[in-house]
């Protein structure tokens, strides 16, 4: 039975109330399952030491499993080790898009001129105060290392040319992708090692695991890259690719491709909640297909054990000692009593977290991803907010003035809807307007109507066809005629001459 092979990326077959503060109660989270061929890396770098996890999320018969990846160096025995799979779910979890709600407070129980004041959850202030065989010759590939760990057979492959590299994996049972030669060939010229994984039925059993645990490597190169060309081999259409790089310094960035921020920090209609998920995912499609050769920054926050704040709102649990420990991150220890009560963690040491979503295709990724760290330790987060309206004890005079604000909110809101998502105005997006508009009006509030019918109209609408109108079709058709006529006119009057 042939072995598919896979790449690292792809198979192949409390919080303060100031003005900048985000604060909020976390209510839906957009994760990974949204993409369809994700995958997820944890990605660790400490100066020139490089720590490289690798989710598995094969589907089908593990006998089919295999993965090639290429790598700077021969890794020895103690530089490779299987982790728990909970590891990406927390990384997930933790950095992943998130919908956070607000309620306004009544205008006519509070003399607070910021009506939408708002303020974080008793849970999560709690939350953030506690805390193969043999080689060939003739084929130019050298075995040049040999492993078992865990439910994996690995072996390190050293090349000559690509064209040999390619039979020495056919010949070994691997169903190499038509192109596969042209994407080893750069690796190979590059001195680079291959990284081959089995799967050991035997010991799989044994371990008691129904799914594949991550891979992961640690080594120490002055390239920063992770290698996705080889996932694009015989690839169907684009991937999707969720990187978590834990730094000392500050965010991780790539350096030849634009890092972007995905849009962020937009007021949204309530009716979206139970779509949420679904809204993010028709977010990120959108910023895409304005930008398909960028990658895009989901989140980027100090997650220092000196940093009190370390998400904001929190959607779960900041990752702990033994999390970043097991992802890589070895400069961080155990903190003392004092220093767990003054900063919240159970670790000290800076560490700062960034979370890159790249979807990428040979059109427009022909380069593997290289990366930097940069000193940038600014906070960021894909965060998209919803308020609800108060809905009782609006007899008071500054109830006008609230209703009509609500009302132009909520206009507001909707266009913000179609211009992230590309979704078309609705019933629902009408309805949602007009609840406010006819009890602001009611309350003696005057309001435009022009805001709201922009904000209603689809926003990839055609051209408003003026040919329609009756009676400037007619004004086009006589223009013509006249035209026509004034032409003939002058000819008639050049050939008397």
């Amino acid at each position: 039975m042939q072995m598919k092979v896979l790449s690292i990326f792809a198979v192949l077959a409390v919080c303060h109330i100031t003005l900048s503060s985000f604060c909020g109660f976390y209510v839906a989270q957009a994760d990974t399952k949204l993409f369809n061929k994700a995958s997820e890396v944890i990605l660790v770098r400490d100066g020139n030491h490089t720590v490289i996890t690798m989710s598995n999320d094969f589907q089908g018969d593990v006998q089919r499993f295999a993965m090639v990846v290429p790598v700077p160096v021969v890794l020895q025995r103690e530089q490779i080790k299987v982790v728990e799979p909970r590891i990406f779910e927390r990384m997930n979890q933790y950095s992943g898009p998130r919908l956070v709600e607000y309620h306004d407070e009544s205008p006519c129980g509070s003399k607070e001129d910021d009506f939408l004041k708002k303020g974080v959850s008793g849970p999560i202030a709690m939350r953030m105060r506690d805390r193969a065989d043999a080689s060939s010759a003739a084929d130019g590939v050298k075995v040049e290392a040999e492993y078992k760990v865990g439910e994996y057979d690995i072996q390190i492959l050293s090349a000559q040319e690509s064209g040999g590299l390619e039979t020495w994996l056919v010949r070994n049972g691997y169903t190499v992708p038509t192109g596969a030669k042209e994407v080893l060939t750069p690796y190979i010229r590059s001195n680079m090692k291959f990284f081959v994984v089995k799967v050991n039925l035997d010991r799989q059993a044994a371990s008691g695991y129904h799914q594949l645990r991550p891979l992961q490597l640690r080594f120490d190169s002055p390239k920063f890259m992770l290698p996705i060309r080889l996932g694009m081999a015989n690839a169907d259409g684009y991937q999707d690719l969720i990187v978590y790089a834990l730094s000392k310094n500050g965010r991780v960035e790539t350096t030849n491709y634009r890092t972007v921020n995905i849009p962020t920090d937009q007021e949204i209609p309530t009716f979206v909640q139970p779509r949420f998920g679904e809204f993010y995912k028709a977010l990120f499609d959108r910023a895409w297909e304005r930008q398909k050769d960028a990658v895009y920054n989901e989140y980027s926050w100090d997650i220092s054990s000196s940093n009190f704040v370390k998400c904001d709102p929190c959607a779960t649990e900041p990752p702990t000692l033994a999390e970043l420990q097991e992802a890589g991150v070895d400069w961080v220890t155990a903190a003392s009593d004092e220093q767990a009560m003054g900063g919240g963690a159970n670790y000290s040491g800076d560490v700062f977290f960034t979370r890159l979503h790249v979807r990428y295709d040979r059109a427009h990724f022909p380069q593997d991803l290289q990366f930097q760290e940069t000193r940038n330790r600014a906070s960021f987060q894909g965060r998209y907010i919803m308020t609800h309206a108060a809905q009782s004890g609006l007899q008071c005079p500054e109830a006008t003035n609230y209703l009509k604000k609500v009302y132009e909110r909520r206009v507001q809101e909707v266009a913000n809807l179609a211009a992230l998502t590309g979704w078309p105005s609705d019933e629902r997006q009408t309805r949602y307007v007009q609840d406010f508009k006819e009890r602001a009006e009611r309350a003696g509030a005057k309001l435009s109507d022009s805001t709201e019918r922009s904000a209603l109209t689809p926003p990839d609408a055609a051209p408003r066809n003026w040919l329609g109108n009756p009676l400037i079709a007619g004004a086009f058709i006589l223009a013509a005629v006249l035209g026509i006529f004034f032409l003939a006119e002058r000819k008639s009057a050049r050939g008397m001459k």
